[in-house]
């Protein structure tokens, strides 16, 4: 296996996989549709904070990655609900798609959060955001969207409250690479953190000892949450501490520039989200890996590199199983 020396997430099967699709031994699995939000807040260090997840080392995808709340759409996310900020049209001009798949991204970006957080994107009114999402009856309907018992869109209708569309901004695209037996199309969308709201905790802390797996902040999919600003996160990146898939480094490196999470939201709008695919192609018996127009992620595969007998831990990568050294949420 090619060996790294940052935290480029590099499944040890790739190159396998890579060469049997080159053959047409592999037929690439349609891409899920998915959303993922980078939830902002302002630091007292200066600049904004984001809030980061590492998935449990379980998970098949991406196990032990630092990733952002985010998941699958759910077919019920195009369900009516009530509805404030941009048109269902005007996000569907923006994002590139039909009015209906762009509410049901919308959707699931806003119920993921939620889900996975506990910070929700929604108010009474069109100008209003939920101040505080603690409490039994909150855990319970969260409980109930995790486990697929409870639509979105009813979850809202029950407590009279209007999806605030106006709090997203869409900010980048990313498709798994054909080779990969799991693949998603993602929109990546930036929120700040609304006012009153806290996110909830993961890890040994989030579920004292007796307490139910279905405890506040216990999750299946996550392990550690923090609170980091993008250059800590991206620092750890590069010193090979924290591990993260190409859409998370390269969304962190493009939050950099900006002051407050207000300033990331405004531009937004400006942001290109043509679809990164991963580029795979056999040069010499090599494998030639690369995302357009995200150089840093090129890899040059030897033709003697397979999937077996990897060096460092089980993704063949150096163990990367500590915490950033950002504020744990």
């Amino acid at each position: 296996m090619a060996s790294t020396t940052n935290g480029q997430w590099y499944p040890p099967e790739w190159p396998d996989r890579i060469r049997a699709l080159a053959n047409g031994e592999l037929t690439p699995a349609e891409p899920r549709r998915a959303a993922t939000v980078l939830l902002l807040r302002d630091s007292a260090a200066g600049g904004p904070a984001v809030h980061m997840l590492r998935r449990r080392t379980s998970m098949a995808f991406a196990g032990g990655a630092y990733a952002y709340p985010g998941g699958s759409v759910d077919p019920r996310d195009e369900r009516p609900v009530a509805w404030a900020g941009p048109s269902r049209a005007q996000w569907a001009v923006r994002m590139g798609v039909d009015p209906a798949t762009a509410q049901s991204i919308v959707c699931a970006a806003v119920r993921e959060t939620f889900e996975e957080t506990g910070v929700l994107l929604a108010g009474a009114s069109a100008d209003t955001v939920v101040a505080d999402t603690r409490g039994e009856d909150w855990e319970a309907d969260r409980a109930a969207l995790v486990a697929h018992e409870l639509s979105f869109a009813d979850f809202l209708g029950r407590r009279g409250l209007v999806l605030r569309s106006d709090l997203l901004g869409a900010w980048a695209r990313w498709i798994t690479p054909e080779f990969e037996p799991r693949r998603y199309d993602t929109w990546f969308f930036v929120a700040e953190l609304p006012e009153g709201q806290r996110t909830l905790p993961q890890g040994p802390e989030a579920s004292p000892r007796g307490a139910p797996a279905s405890a506040p902040g216990a999750s299946t999919e996550a392990d550690l949450a923090v609170w980091i600003r993008p250059q800590e996160a991206a620092d750890g990146y590069d010193r090979g501490e924290l591990l993260m898939m190409p859409p998370t480094i390269a969304t962190l490196r493009g939050l950099r520039p900006y002051a407050t999470a207000a300033d990331a939201l405004a531009a937004a709008e400006a942001q290109d989200l043509t679809p990164v695919l991963a580029r795979a192609r056999v040069v010499g018996g090599g494998i030639e890996l690369s995302w357009p127009g995200h150089d840093e992620f090129t890899k040059h595969i030897a033709q003697t590199d397979t999937g077996s007998g990897a060096p460092g831990g089980a993704d063949g990568l150096p163990d990367r199983s500590g915490p950033p050294g950002g504020t744990p949420a």
